[in-house]
């Protein structure tokens, strides 16, 4: 977009007005047009808006992504061609594209079907599949499906909403969708039940139902486990079913040596592929490859077209492989699936667990946790995260699985390409591991020990959020039983700010934290990560400690403020009655302005000094031993050593501190947390009640006329 038609730029002034005046609100369409060049800038601000940073515009194309990206724009000349040319050009382009493809995946005879939502061909062959069973579909419509209802199998696998996306579009009711459960028993836990998906189609039969179409994986959305194929096929064909085949690992049918279990795709009666992430190419449609002898039916089903502009649709595709070439296509593919074979054995540590064990050569890798009790915490997928912000050319992701909970992904097929990951990155995601999971493992063991803990100290409540990444959180409660509910959850927030600043400003490697964003709990302190030297005892005496010394000292606080109060009062009243005796000793006359004046000039007032004084320290008890807690902290750490860790702690756990500290680290800057707004004023940790020696009202004489002056003052 920097290469405009005319070559003209935009000039500085224009940059300056655009970005001063620039509003995302439409305005009416200008009667006289704009130029070519005009329309083309205006497109480029919106794309880039006032971001100066080249860099960061547009994700980076290489020279295949620009070829499929061509291939859209001359999708839209040649479209303009004369109807017989644009029909023999449209016709070589769809016809090599579809040999190409059918020969790279090992699918004979096949034809193609180009579509840019990749389950649009699923719903294109349900259709076939319908039109082929029900001879009159096409005139009678939909009564020809109420006398024997239609049924779709989908494995419980699936990508969620396939199946419902499906009904949606065929106009059929979600009762024609049977989900067919997993293997619980033999086999694994991501494959489809074939045993029990033939019982439910001996059902369907008997009960007068049509069974019409299986959907199998070869690669799961989540664990990238790849169905039987060859005994689901044997089913289709004993009871004339469809078998429909879509999955990451169709893209191995392209490779020399391919497993037996992937191999079986190629006998199914059609399959989707999606090129685009497998090869790095952007935009290019996905496709479905199908087999069925009668042309008119696959024209009533929308899978082949007369119009030729439709089959356009192949065009990007057909540009990019030429570009790439056989051999560059199967170095792609061979690239991507060799990155997992470059884990090392010793990857797979106790403390992981590889979720397809039971397929060796799978180019999809999920693991886990294997400790039990981080199944039921859902901060690993925040780590997960984290794990992908810190290594992004892996291309690993988090996903949820019914069994195994909060996993990790590592799936080349669908990012390596794309983001151009080599066996450094891989690498270097198995060190950022390396260093997670010592800290992890950690964090689980003593969160429960500092659970414990916390109920056993009867003025801070434990928090449970399964979502934080960390031991848990806290809340100090005062002790005052006498305040009404505000008063009270005034107090709380107050002192739960304050201590959660005192615990910030303490010299250790633990991250204190107000929570996350959406956390339902307010008015919380949450602790994150933990080493293998915490001190969890000591942690929670402290956090006891510092809140019971800043309630001390907001007490004191409030018990001044309540003698000041009262002072003031006693004083304002002390000077109200001096000013009645003083009227009634100097008389009437002495208050008139222009008389008492000249009054007081012949008979001046013998005035006498007086003065009011309140003590500041009475109502006041000393507090004594405020500063224990940190004085009698600093003579137990030893010289040089963080707060909370144990007594003996050899050179292992400082490897440990410098993992969770970068860790802690990388959560504080992607984590959306929001610490809850601490007051501003600090009060003295110490206070002595010599406050009425050292200041002047304890003992200053204020002179007659100037009492009103002072209790303003005092105000």
């Amino acid at each position: 977009m920097k290469i405009l038609e005319s070559g003209k730029l935009e000039s500085e002034q224009g940059k300056e007005r655009r970005k001063l005046s620039w509003k995302d609100i439409p305005g009416p369409l200008q009667g006289d047009g704009q130029d070519v060049v005009s329309i083309l800038q205006l497109v480029q601000n919106l794309m880039h808006g006032d971001d100066d940073q080249q860099g960061q515009r547009m994700q980076y194309v290489g020279e295949q992504g620009h070829m499929a990206l061509l291939g859209h724009s001359l999708a839209a000349y040649i479209s303009v061609l004369e109807r017989e040319r644009l029909r023999k050009l449209t016709t070589r382009i769809l016809s090599d594209t579809t040999l190409w493809l059918c020969r790279l995946f090992r699918y004979e005879n096949g034809s193609a079907y180009y579509h840019e939502d990749d389950r649009e061909g699923l719903v294109k062959v349900c259709r076939l599949v319908i039109n082929t069973h029900y001879e009159d579909y096409a005139t009678e419509g939909f009564t020809m499906l109420s006398s024997k209802h239609p049924v779709i199998y989908q494995s419980a696998a699936c990508r969620p909403g396939l199946g419902q996306h499906l009904c949606s579009q065929l106009a059929l009711p979600l009762s024609c969708l049977c989900i067919v459960p997993c293997n619980t028993m033999f086999g694994s836990l991501h494959q489809m039940d074939v045993a029990l998906l033939d019982k439910l189609i001996r059902d369907d039969r008997e009960s007068g139902k049509v069974p019409l179409l299986l959907i199998a994986n070869a690669g799961t959305p989540g664990a990238g486990h790849t169905d039987k194929l060859s005994r689901l096929k044997e089913l289709c064909v004993q009871y004339n079913m469809w078998l429909h085949v879509e999955g990451v690992n169709l893209a191995t049918l392209a490779l020399g040596q391919v497993s037996s279990a992937v191999t079986a795709a190629t006998k199914c009666d059609s399959m989707t592929l999606t090129p685009g992430p497998w090869l790095g190419l952007p935009a290019v449609p996905a496709v479905t490859l199908y087999r069925h002898e009668d042309p008119a039916l696959s024209l009533a089903a929308g899978l082949t077209s007369s119009q030729p502009v439709e089959k356009l649709r192949a065009l990007p595709l057909w540009l990019s492989l030429q570009y790439l070439g056989h051999d560059g296509i199967l170095q792609r593919i061979k690239h991507a699936s060799q990155l997992v074979s470059t884990l090392p054995t010793s990857f797979w540590m106790p403390t992981l667990m590889h979720c397809v064990e039971d397929e060796l050569n799978s180019p999809v890798v999920v693991f886990r946790f294997s400790q039990d009790s981080a199944r039921k915490f859902s901060f690993l997928g925040c780590l997960g995260e984290q794990l992908a912000q810190q290594v992004p050319l892996s291309g690993v992701d988090v996903v949820e699985l019914e069994d195994e909970g909060t996993c990790v992904r590592f799936s080349p097929l669908m990012t390596a390409a794309a983001l151009g990951t080599q066996e450094n990155d891989v690498a270097a995601l198995v060190e950022k591991l390396g260093e997670m999971i010592p800290v992890l493992s950690c964090t689980l063991r003593y969160r429960q020990d500092f659970k414990d803990e916390v109920l056993q100290q009867a003025s801070l409540s434990y928090i449970e959020d399964l979502s934080w990444p960390g031991l848990g959180g806290v809340r100090y409660e005062p002790r005052a039983t006498d305040l009404d509910e505000d008063k009270r959850q005034h107090s709380v927030e107050k002192i739960n700010n304050d201590l959660l600043k005192k615990l910030m400003e303490l010299d250790t490697d633990l991250y204190f934290s107000g929570g996350p964003e959406f956390c339902e709990e307010k008015n919380c302190i949450f602790i994150g990560m933990a080493t293998e030297d915490l001190d969890v005892a000591e942690l929670v005496e402290t956090i006891v400690s510092i809140g019971r010394e800043i309630e001390e000292s907001g007490k004191l606080f409030e018990n001044m403020t309540e003698v000041v109060r009262r002072g003031i009062q006693e004083a304002e009243l002390q000077l109200q009655k001096a000013n009645e005796e003083k009227l009634m000793e100097e008389g009437v006359l002495r208050q008139i302005p222009l008389v008492g004046p000249v009054l007081n000039w012949f008979s001046p007032v013998q005035a006498s000094v007086k003065g009011r004084t309140f003590n500041l320290a009475e109502g006041i008890d000393v507090l004594k031993g405020i500063k224990c807690h940190k004085v009698a902290h600093s003579t137990t750490c030893c010289f040089g050593q963080k707060l909370f860790r144990r007594h003996g702690a050899g050179s292992d756990s400082v490897s440990d501190t410098s993992s969770v500290s970068q860790l802690e680290e990388s959560f504080r800057e992607t984590a959306h947390v929001q610490a809850n707004n601490a007051d501003e004023a600090e009060v003295p940790e110490e206070r002595h009640v010599h406050i009425v020696e050292e200041t002047a009202l304890s003992d200053q004489r204020v002179p007659e006329g100037q009492e009103t002056e002072s209790v303003d003052t005092l105000r």
